[in-house]
């Protein structure tokens, strides 16, 4: 059969990840720098990626292609190396594609002495691996503290002690992370949102007085973190079941940051509501590069 599968020239990849959101079925991951087709099995071919590249590294190629056969799809991925192993197999055991995982752990089992790869641990990897798009609890297990939803009583620059630069925290929500929110949380409904890239606040000298002041915060980082589809499911529900009144978008200027903006752009794409959402760009140094209503 003739198959049009996501095809990537690693040469002109430099690892951005502004297109594993806008990969819809997840088939792509960023792997040791570069992005990777993790899953052929996955990809529709419909190229909703390649618009994304600033690079111009992605393309469809159409090519005759047999039945799914997991033992090649494994050997291309022994190729790439054990992180691409490892994602390959995460992403077959979160889709509950038990048979293909059968099988690539059989492949994998049968030619470890001829592999440069350390089998064992792979396997090790993939075993103790939760779900994608669910957050490590550091051994807490699912009733980890840490993870907790508490609305601060009092604004957080109430309580907490002035900095020795004399910033006061502007907090007044935690969790953060945007893999351990949850979008029904009271706190939420009808809140003006901080949507910001996890560096912007290593960046800012004031962070906290000139962007989370008066909203609530989720961070994420659009290049390294997995389960992006999480993330625009949360997004989705904070615009249409918490009714957030307006979004701010925190980035880096940096190529990799702008996948942040696209998560967002699509969860108001798709959300039944309309919301107005501010993009602000922080350079390296600091500066706000741009600011602007999209």
């Amino acid at each position: 059969m003739i198959r049009e599968i996501v095809k990537i020239d690693e040469d002109l990849c430099n690892g951005c990840g502004l297109c594993i959101p806008n990969c819809h079925e997840g088939a792509l991951q960023i792997i040791d720098g570069k992005a990777r087709l993790i899953s052929e099995l996955m990809c529709d071919g419909l190229g909703a990626c390649l618009g994304h590249c600033p690079e111009g590294a992605l393309e469809i190629e159409k090519r005759e292609a047999d039945e799914y056969d997991e033992t090649v799809v494994i050997q291309q991925m022994v190729a790439k190396g054990a992180n691409t192993v490892i994602a390959h197999l995460k992403h077959l055991k979160d889709h509950n594609e038990t048979g293909f995982l059968k099988e690539a752990v059989g492949y994998l089992r049968a030619h470890q002495n001829e592999l440069e790869l350390d089998v064992p641990a792979i396997l090790a990897a993939v075993h103790n691996s939760q779900p994608e798009g669910q957050a490590q609890s550091g051994g807490c297990g699912g009733g980890c503290p840490g993870s907790a939803p508490v609305s601060f009583d009092k604004p957080a620059f109430m309580m907490a002690p002035q900095t020795a630069s004399g910033g006061q925290s502007q907090l007044q929500q935690w969790p953060v992370q945007m893999h351990l929110i949850n979008p029904a949380a009271s706190y939420f409904n009808g809140a003006d949102l901080l949507v910001a890239a996890d560096c912007t606040a290593f960046a800012h000298g004031d962070f906290h007085g000139s962007f989370i002041k008066g909203k609530k915060l989720v961070i994420a980082c659009p290049k390294l973190d997995d389960g992006k589809s999480i993330y625009l499911e949360k997004l989705i529900r904070l615009i249409d079941e918490s009714k957030v009144n307006t979004i701010t978008v925190a980035m880096m200027e940096v190529p990799c940051c702008g996948g942040l903006g696209q998560l967002v752009q699509m969860a108001t794409e798709r959300a039944s509501r309309k919301v107005p959402v501010k993009e602000i760009v922080i350079g390296i140094r600091g500066e706000i590069v741009s600011e602007d209503w999209v």
